[in-house]
């Protein structure tokens, strides 16, 4: 799809830190952020949040913050009952993957998450 863009688009990858998002991508640093291929522009700095350490810190915590008070609250297996999108962070109970993802790229089976909270 890079072939399709536009010259002088830009591809930010925020997951450079994971191996990245984008097959043309490689890490880069806040000294030299960018590259181009194809006449499309590559910004990979790992660790981004990094350069804003404060604000990303409070940006993080402020998405997470709601999740540890319904763990400390209600305990795990009432949150996770309680909201559908908290229950896909479940990866593991008991030695079962619960996460299919996970599961599949190391060839194990994979049980139902919403079945290890009832």
């Amino acid at each position: 799809m890079l072939g399709i863009m536009k010259p002088g688009s830009v591809l930010v990858d925020v997951a450079i830190d994971q191996g990245g998002c984008f097959e043309t991508s490689k890490p880069t640093t806040h000294a030299e952020p960018t590259y181009i291929v194809d006449g499309v522009v590559h910004y990979c700095v790992a660790n981004m949040p990094g350069a804003v350490a404060r604000t990303s810190t409070q940006g993080l915590t402020n998405a997470t913050l709601p999740f540890v008070l319904a763990l400390a609250d209600k305990g795990w297996q009432q949150a996770l009952r309680d909201d559908p999108h908290f229950l896909p962070g479940l990866n593991v109970h008991a030695g079962k993957v619960t996460y299919q993802a996970v599961a599949k790229a190391f060839g194990l089976e994979s049980v139902d998450p919403a079945s290890v909270v009832n």
